[in-house]
């Protein structure tokens, strides 16, 4: 069966010319019908052409499809591929978190990228104007549906699914590795036998033999990585000596780089012929490479891949894998989810990773299973070989794993608050009948009438009351006379913000409270969703040297989460502390976002500046002094240290340089230009003191007002008035050429008043403005 033949519009768009079997028993339900589709197939066997079917069938018909992806790196890999649709005149748009929205690109495309997660995000929004593009989609293509059994994730994928199914009711193409509950899904998305594929192993284009290697466990994890090391290098140096390849998964980027190394030592003591140093043609290519480690442990026939790596490092290192330059190859779990890559023999030495949220955890069954069907190159190999190299406690469950395979459970029931809130707040559930409704729609209640005593399915429908009464006594959503429900302010700040509900109950207490940034970070720091943060022995240290007495009150997860806000701020990231920060940094920016919103809510825009700073120092590491000049645009951590080097440290100080001035300061002219552009959008207060007697006699009283006049750009602001340190009035509105704000002048026991000003933007990282005027009390 050829693609021109099956497809002629999109032929250009396959990377073949002929479909094999697999493919071809699918191709009537996705091409020649709209019904829904579930499909498993064993790794390697083309499930990627599945996926683009769907989206050929959807774009043939003038219709937008979404290709929803499991993990972020996939986005950016497809849409590279996928250029063959946009040279064949279809749009393909990747949205997720890391990138800056374009709603008008969003809107025109024909094929949208996302994670599970962004569409979440994205479908919470859908009736905002900047996400109403969601709901514009014929057909949602779900890539990897097994990721509904993720402890983490699943959840996210099974409620975006039903979202969508309720919002607009797209086609729906579920693909999946092997699952032995694949009627579940196919009953939970609505799709009939006739559209429901489960190729077994006798599809793999190449024989699997899996199997488990132990090694003895010691009390040094250190030397523990070494012992499985070599365990790994024993099973796959047979097939290194028969000209075949070894991918072997570890558990960071930073152990594909040592393990590589070693490795290199290691091959070198075996007398294992797997080197390319007498290829001067290739000694040559290996000039391109960016990473200096990388270039010297190619020629040796050895590499390592993770997601840190330059693009170029990433593509050549596949390229030559492919070819067989490179014999051995380590990396992280990214490229099992990804890129067809396969080896004759697949090793996991890593079973346990170190998330920074969660501490120690095992690798999922079902990355196990992904990287396992990496093994056997199609074309070259009958058979493939897979192993798992564990300590002897865990052999049984991955034997077990390998023999089963794992089913497919639902995880809504571990946050069944948290996304029933959300449905809430996005006005999806509207009534008590609209929760039981909703309830159906998920893969928690078809999991449950297959499995009723696991999931105790006759109480199903009480536990989801009880926890809509939970919402309702926490104050998240309110109730009226004719049982319809909505969301309470505290409900939609922790929609809008992806809060677990204890963290959101925990910002709205510090939003009534002074915003002070002790208390922010300290709120930031000790959220749920850090509560699982433990701090290494060898980082304990550091994190006393940052925090010292400040924290003692707090765990140590929470003390290691407040010392990397406060080094992040500082820039000065101490080496023990750096391998977690990443990911621990952009959760807490997401996090002061959140409290940001908590304060603005609440009517506290001075608490909401506080959190703005914050979250400017944390971001990117620049002095509270100059944290104002990260409020332009194109001024980031680099040009910020740059100006303030030089004495510039606000956008009034850019405005008075002037361009001629910035270029001075290092930056070139059209950047100069565009700086200053912005500095001359950003507010220029000036406090009015004109109606404020010089003084006034005792006993007496006099109603004045203070003017704040605006002569830059509006902004969000709080005027807030104390009189000898006791707040007197606050003022918020937006401030575009002047706000006035009432003050009673009194004639008190004191011999003078001492009237303070402070004007705070809400949203900008601007520090305050800050202005006294002094009466005397004759």
């Amino acid at each position: 069966m050829e693609v021109a033949e099956v497809v002629p519009e999109f032929a250009d768009a396959f990377p073949f010319d002929e479909f094999n079997e697999m493919q071809r028993e699918a191709v009537p339900a996705l091409v020649n019908s709209e019904a829904n589709v579930v499909a498993s197939a064993p790794t390697g066997s083309g499930k990627t052409a599945l996926a683009e079917l769907a989206i050929c069938q959807t774009l043939d018909a003038g219709g937008t499809a979404v290709f929803v992806a499991p993990l972020r790196a996939l986005t950016n890999e497809k849409e590279s591929e996928w250029e063959r649709f946009e040279e064949l005149g279809y749009s393909v748009y990747v949205v997720t978190g890391e990138r800056d929205l374009n709603p008008r690109r969003a809107e025109r495309a024909d094929v949208l990228v996302m994670t599970p997660e962004k569409a979440d995000s994205a479908t919470r929004k859908h009736d905002s104007p900047r996400y109403s593009f969601v709901t514009d989609v014929d057909c949602v293509v779900i890539d990897e549906v097994h990721l509904l059994d993720s402890e983490k994730r699943g959840s996210v994928l099974e409620v975006v699914v039903s979202r969508w199914r309720r919002l607009c009711d797209p086609r729906v193409v579920a693909l999946s590795a092997t699952m032995p509950n694949i009627d579940d899904v196919a009953a939970w998305l609505d799709a009939e036998p006739e559209t429901t594929f489960e190729f077994g192993d006798d599809y793999r284009p190449v024989d699997l033999h899996a199997g488990v290697r132990t090694y003895t466990h010691g009390d040094n994890p250190f030397a523990d990585k070494y012992r499985r090391l070599f365990t790994t290098l024993d099973l796959a140096e047979p097939h290194l000596r028969e000209d075949g390849q070894a991918l072997v998964f570890v558990s960071s980027r930073q152990d594909t780089v040592q393990a590589a190394k070693k490795t290199r030592d290691e091959i070198g003591e075996r007398d294992i012929p797997v080197g390319s140093r007498g290829d001067y043609e290739f000694h040559t290519e290996t000039e391109e490479l960016d990473n200096a480690t990388l270039r010297k442990s190619v020629l040796d026939g050895v590499a390592f891949h993770h997601a840190g790596l330059s693009t170029n490092d990433k593509n050549l290192v596949e390229e030559w894998f492919r070819e067989g330059k490179i014999r051995i190859l380590f990396s992280t779990s990214t490229l099992a989810w990804g890129v067809n890559l396969p080896a004759r023999c697949v090793v996991i030495r890593d079973t346990k990773l170190h998330d920074p949220l969660e501490g120690e955890v095992d690798m999922s069954p079902l990355d196990v299973l992904q990287m396992l069907g990496r093994a056997g190159r199609p074309g070259y190999d009958d058979v493939g070989y897979g192993w798992v190299v564990c300590d002897e406690s865990d052999a049984d469950m991955y034997r077990n794993l390998l023999r089963e395979g794992k089913e497919i459970e639902s995880r809504l029931a571990g946050n069944l608050a948290e996304h029933l809130n959300a449905e809430i707040a996005m006005g999806t559930i509207r009534g008590l009948g609209d929760v039981m409704d909703w309830l159906e729609t998920t893969f928690y209640y078809q999991r449950a009438r297959s499995e009723p005593d696991d999931y105790d399915f006759p109480g199903l429908r009480d536990r989801v009351r009880d926890t809509l009464d939970d919402l309702v006594e926490e104050g998240f959503v309110e109730t009226d006379d004719d049982l319809g429900l909505s969301a309470t302010r505290l409900g939609v700040l922790a929609s809008t913000y992806y809060l677990r509900l204890d963290t959101a109950r925990e910002f709205r207490d510090v939003a009534d409270g002074d915003g002070d940034a002790d208390s922010v970070l300290r709120a930031v720091a000790s959220a749920g969703e850090f509560d699982s943060v433990s701090a290494r022995k060898s980082e304990r240290d550091a994190v006393d040297r940052i925090v010292g007495s400040e924290a003692d009150d707090l765990d140590s997860g929470p003390r290691k989460v407040l010392a990397i806000l406060r080094a992040s701020m500082d820039g000065s990231m101490p080496p023990e502390l750096r391998s977690d920060a990443w990911v621990i940094k952009q959760n807490a920016l997401r996090l002061l976002a959140a409290l940001g919103a908590f304060f603005e809510r609440y009517d506290d825009p001075a608490g909401a500046n506080v959190a703005a700073r914050l979250e400017a120092r944390i971001d990117t590491g620049v002095p509270e002094d100059a944290v104002g000049l990260t409020a332009l645009d194109g001024v980031a951590a680099g040009r910020a240290h740059k100006l303030a080097d030089e004495g510039i440290e606000t956008p009034a100080d850019v405005r008075e340089a002037g361009t001629d001035g910035l270029e001075a300061a290092g930056l070139g002219p059209g950047v100069a230009e565009s700086v200053h552009e912005q500095a001359a959008g950003m507010p220029d207060v000036l406090v009015d003191w004109s109606d404020l007697p010089d003084s006034i006699a005792a006993g007496d009283n006099q109603m004045c007002e203070v003017v704040v006049r605006n002569a830059g750009g509006g902004a969000a602001a709080g005027v807030a008035v104390t009189v000898n340190d006791v707040e007197m009035t606050e003022t918020t509105g937006y401030l575009d050429d002047e706000l006035s704000v009432p003050v009673g002048v009194f004639g008190a026991d004191a011999d003078e008043l001492e009237f303070e000003v402070t004007v705070s933007f809400s949203d900008l990282p601007l520090l305050p403005v800050t202005e006294t005027r002094t009466v005397r009390v004759e």
